[in-house]
């Protein structure tokens, strides 16, 4: 459904991707054909109901469940992945030879405890994903929408934050990193707004967090240094208090 500004005028909704054309590499294509029917999963078929949305089946068991936002070429997820190995791992992304990618980083590493899922991370959350159901939200390095007249597409809204909060589980966390000053600001701006999170470093200057050293530095991160660019974190908490009746959900 299109969302209505306050001129009136619909705007669509926002989605977690943008659909980037890319060809597979030939050992991308090979971990692709050997091993995306196993470990990864369609969005839309979850949307529709065409297969269930049910971690524990797909694991083989129930643990705490983290969710990220865009994988990307899968740096981070493997290397997390690999040090809470009693954690699972969902990684949703729309870039083919990123999650390709992945699956060979998994492959080589022989981790299970990831699964992928290809598509809108927002309708996942929304539509699929349980209440309190989260123990974490990931979304490091967001499509910055650096031109002015493309903000209103940057994923981190009111209605995002509002959403990503409704399914944490108390105490949960939601983590974002960005390389972009003003989008680091309107992170910090939407997130201050949602009654159910609280900046975990709100004792810290301006807010943000210290780069966790448990983050992997990723060749995108390493770039964005490289150009001059600072990254700034960012790690609210879900409160346990309900919101107030009227709440966004």
């Amino acid at each position: 459904m299109a969302e209505v500004g306050t001129a009136g005028v619909q705007h669509p909704p926002i989605h977690s991707f943008v659909h980037h054309r890319s060809r597979l590499t030939e050992g991308q294509q090979h971990a692709w054909e050997r091993w995306w029917q196993t470990r990864g999963r369609d969005v839309e078929d979850l949307l529709s109901g065409a297969e269930p949305f049910d971690p524990p089946a797909w694991f083989g068991r129930t643990a705490p469940l983290v969710l990220e936002i865009g994988s990307g070429m899968g740096e981070s997820t493997a290397a997390l992945a690999a040090a809470a190995p009693d954690v699972d791992h969902l990684a949703v992304e729309v870039f083919e030879p990123g999650l390709a990618q992945l699956l060979m980083r998994l492959a080589e590493a022989d981790l299970t405890n990831v699964a992928l899922l290809r598509g809108d991370a927002v309708a996942l959350l929304r539509q699929c994903v349980p209440p309190a159901s989260l123990i974490a939200i990931r979304v490091f390095f967001p499509d910055p929408w650096p031109k002015r007249r493309h903000r209103k597409r940057r994923l981190v809204q009111p209605d995002f934050a509002a959403l990503a909060a409704s399914r944490l589980e108390p105490g949960g966390t939601l983590h974002m990193a960005t390389d972009w000053d003003d989008y680091a600001v309107q992170m910090r701006e939407v997130c201050d707004g949602e009654p159910l999170l609280e900046n975990t470093a709100s004792g810290e200057p301006d807010g943000w967090t210290p780069r966790p050293e448990w983050r992997p530095v990723t060749k995108f991160e390493q770039r964005a240094v490289h150009e001059g660019r600072a990254v700034h974190d960012l790690v609210y908490r879900r409160l346990s208090t309900e919101p107030p009746s009227g709440h966004r959900a």
